[in-house]
């Protein structure tokens, strides 16, 4: 006779998450500034009443369990309804990166075959280039608007809210995202129910997220990008304020901190330099912030020196798209009281260590059989599992992964002593030059040390003795002046002799990707018949 367990079985939905943030933080508010300069208030109950009369709308369209809903839209509590209308009707919310060229929305609202696409305003202009390329979408509505057909308040205005979330198993898929894909075209990663809440209970640890029901949240990383990080969820769990703003303007974000009692920012570092950029024009103090959280590239050790002095608590994360993203988190350490300041920035500058159901480890990038050592020396492919990280691209024939579960990741990184990830590069753009290893993104962050230097970017360039060597290309801060001498010369001293690059290259622009990275595809291509 086999022995259950003695517990409660539950399935693990993030209709739960809503649900419990209505009944028990139900009057705490989510607040959003619009574009135009008006701000609404809601609070978790209203989103929940709302998202529950979405549940109803969608089901007048038939939308069914598994159908796919699409949102083109910025940052507000309109958005964030959808997150659990869409979710709690059993159906699949794809959230759309705006910033993708024509050809990837093309080709990701035809391959997730949305029914529904609900957009900003803003965007109209999109929906109306390619809504004749798209005619799996049935139903066009606007986030924020009555003039581009069928208004989303109209639309769910019609319905009570007076029903029930659609039930089901936590392994249904809830929530798609697509990567920007670099090479090839994007590819879906498809989030499950268990693996949005088994991330939402890692998040919202004080190792991790570290929030609470005191925490005002401005979110500035956007919903359509990786999961938003999984605040949707993490708020909505512990009860903490959101303040959603629909422009990233540093003027605008840092009224909205102050107006708001904001006391948790989430952006890249961008939005942080932006922000540091504006208050010191002003001479205006930083925001009264006790949290800044940041990820998407590293982040600068001066920022990280300026917040740490002013009292925040910084968290560098890493992640990605199909680790839902959170996957590593520069958290203190056992001795932090005894660090000093530089160690302590030195910690914060590094990708971090891994939360609670997340492994990490490096393989050697010629062998990916052979596991490397711990010993912050040896640079090696990053491969990571767990149970919010990938294991099939969606429609994929394949998993993504080994028979272990591991996934690789694409980057190249350090794994330390005591378990902190230190990125290196991306494997497909470090440089093998006569069987040795040149990262890339060393060159590069060397090169914008320079103070001319606006942007850089570091390729491999085919060579007859070596294999490959590396260039340099450069795009010059306006006005500055700046030679290949005086760049090498600064190089030398922040890389090995045999890294320095064969030649540096000066263009107006560097191209990059729909998300902003750099786009070394793109550069290979443009050097391709460049000779050493």
């Amino acid at each position: 006779m086999s022995v259950l367990g003695g517990m409660q079985d539950w399935e693990l939905r993030v209709s739960l998450l809503i649900d419990h943030a209505a009944r028990e933080h139900g009057t705490r508010e989510i607040v959003t500034r619009w574009a135009d300069g008006s701000t609404s208030r809601t609070t978790w109950a209203g989103i929940r009443h709302d998202a529950l009369k979405m549940v109803q709308a969608l089901r007048k369209l038939g939308i069914r369990p598994g159908d796919r809903v699409a949102t083109l839209a910025m940052n507000h509590n309109r958005h964030l309804v959808s997150w659990y209308g869409v979710t709690g009707a059993g159906a699949v919310l794809h959230t759309i990166n705006p910033r993708l060229f024509d050809e990837q929305l093309d080709y990701i609202v035809g391959h997730a075959e949305d029914r529904v696409l609900i957009f900003d305003a803003v965007f109209a202009p999109i929906v109306e280039r390619l809504r004749s390329n798209w005619p799996c979408v049935e139903q066009f509505i606007c986030f924020d608007s009555s003039d581009h057909g069928l208004s989303f308040d109209a639309w769910i205005g019609a319905e009570n809210g007076e029903t029930e979330w659609t039930t089901g198993s936590e392994r249904d898929p809830c929530m798609l995202c697509y990567t920007s894909g670099t090479t090839g075209n994007p590819k879906g990663v498809m989030y499950e129910h268990r693996s949005n809440m088994l991330h939402t209970y890692a998040g919202i640890m004080p190792q991790c997220l570290d929030l609470d029901a005191r925490s005002v949240v401005l979110p500035v990383v956007p919903m359509f990008h990786a999961n938003n990080w999984g605040f949707p969820w993490a708020a909505a769990a512990v009860g903490a304020k959101l303040v959603y703003s629909a422009t990233n303007d540093a003027q605008v974000l840092c009224d909205l901190m102050r107006s708001e009692g904001v006391t948790y920012l989430a952006g890249v570092p961008t939005v942080w330099l932006a922000v540091l950029q504006h208050c010191d024009a002003r001479g205006e103090p930083l925001p009264p912030l006790t949290n800044a959280l940041t990820g998407g590239s590293a982040m600068p050790r001066a920022i990280i020196e300026r917040l740490v002095g002013a009292g925040m608590r910084v968290a560098h994360a890493w992640g990605m798209t199909e680790t839902s993203p959170v996957a590593t988190i520069a958290y203190e350490s056992a001795d932090w009281d005894e660090l000093d300041l530089e160690r302590r920035v030195t910690i914060k500058a590094m990708q971090g260590r891994p939360v609670f159901g997340v492994q990490v480890r490096t393989v050697d990038l010629d062998d990916p059989a052979k596991e490397l050592p711990r010993d912050g020396k040896t640079a090696g492919a990053l491969q990571v599992r767990g149970p919010w990280v990938i294991k099939r691209y969606f429609k994929a024939e394949a998993d993504a992964t080994d028979q272990d579960q591991w996934f690789d990741t694409g980057d190249v990184a350090l794994i330390h002593a005591d378990g902190t990830v230190q990125l290196t590069d991306r494997t497909k753009d470090v440089i093998k030059s006569g069987g040795e290893w040149i990262s890339s993104v060393e060159l590069e962050n060397a090169a914008i040390a320079h103070p001319g230097v606006a942007e850089a970017a570091a390729i491999g360039i085919a060579h007859p003795k070596w294999d490959e060597r590396p260039i340099l290309v450069v795009v010059k801060k306006p006005g500055a002046e700046v030679d290949p001498e005086s760049l090498r010369d600064l190089l030398a001293t922040r890389v090995a002799k045999w890294w320095l690059p064969d030649a540096i290259e000066f263009v107006d622009e560097i191209p990059h990707t729909g998300t902003g990275k750099i786009s070394k595809k793109d550069l290979r291509e443009q050097f391709r018949d460049y000779r050493l």
